[in-house]
């Protein structure tokens, strides 16, 4: 098990610090999510800054991006970083891909099936391995003449991982994908009962198990060893759950757990831009599916329960 940081976005300058820190602490390494701004700047900052860590995307989003800028990307990345590196793919919304990325949406997990099938295939044409001919429902691309090839280096292996919420886009996870990045939001019981019967029905299409597909969990800590010490972490994890919660694809969670309808009144209070109430309306026990609130000591055994 290795324990990482979930990166904000930052200036170059900032991530340098913040990995030169990371490092010195002793952390495994720092992932890079795709918000307000794409992370590759950032990654490179934080790789040269501190060269032993390991860095991925947490997750970059795909559809905007052509599968082989994607593989481009990455193979210059594990060159550079010396192996250190593995690509997080994911989806996003429909809302963000069609009306901020003006991409298209259309049956997302077949869509992202082909997506990395075919960032794969580029990965193969790359190291020298088949001609590229990778030929989709959504993607065809079969042209990488020699000049136009990335330079060869000793770090071949990239893991290409990709996210999942829903059991259909489990499935594809677990069919073509070496991690898992499961969302922050997340319970127990739903890794217990939908990701890992999904991912595991998805990987014996591949001939795969379970054991061979890399789990990648983000999670909402709030450590302190006193009340008033957790205070901030746990109003911002409340935060948290409550909007990640008013996003309709994230209601059965809720619904799963006994809460019918607690997605749709955190959707109105977002609506209202009415944050103290989106807080208030998390409570202690439903904050206890979601989130870490313990002692600093306890933190370690916390995360690997």
């Amino acid at each position: 098990m290795h324990v990482d940081i979930l990166s904000r976005v930052d200036t170059w300058a900032n991530t340098a610090a913040l990995a030169r820190d990371v490092e010195a602490h002793g952390f495994s390494g720092i992932l890079f999510t795709e918000s307000s701004q794409a992370p590759w700047a950032m990654i490179a900052a934080a790789a040269l800054a501190a060269p032993s860590l390991h860095i991925c995307t947490g997750i970059a989003v795909a559809f905007p991006r052509s599968p082989m800028i994607s593989a481009q990307v990455a193979w210059e990345m594990a060159g550079n970083m010396r192996g250190k590196f593995r690509l997080g793919l994911g989806s996003q919304i429909k809302a963000h891909i069609e009306r901020r990325y003006s991409s298209e949406f259309d049956r997302p997990a077949a869509r992202m099936r082909d997506y990395m099938l075919a960032v794969k295939a580029c990965i193969q044409a790359f190291k020298g391995e088949s001609q590229l001919n990778h030929t989709g429902e959504f993607y065809n691309i079969n042209l990488l003449p020699d000049q136009w090839a990335p330079p060869s280096h000793d770090y071949q292996e990239i893991k290409i991982d990709m996210s999942a919420v829903n059991p259909l886009m489990l499935k594809v996870t677990g069919e073509v994908a070496d991690g898992l990045h499961l969302h922050p939001l997340h319970s127990m019981p739903y890794i217990h009962n939908k990701v890992f019967p999904a991912l595991a029905e998805g990987a014996a299409r591949a001939d795969r198990s379970l054991s061979d597909i890399d789990l990648i969990v983000p999670v909402l800590a709030a450590p302190g060893d006193t009340p008033e010490e957790r205070h901030n972490l746990v109003q911002e994890a409340k935060r948290m759950v409550g909007y990640y919660g008013s996003t309709k694809g994230y209601a059965f969670q809720f619904d799963d757990l006994g809460y019918e309808g607690k997605s749709f009144e955190f959707a109105e209070l977002v609506r209202q831009g009415d944050i103290d109430g989106l807080i208030g309306a998390v409570d202690a026990e439903m904050l206890d599916q979601f989130a870490l609130i313990c002692r600093w000591d306890d933190m370690a055994d916390r995360l690997i329960e």
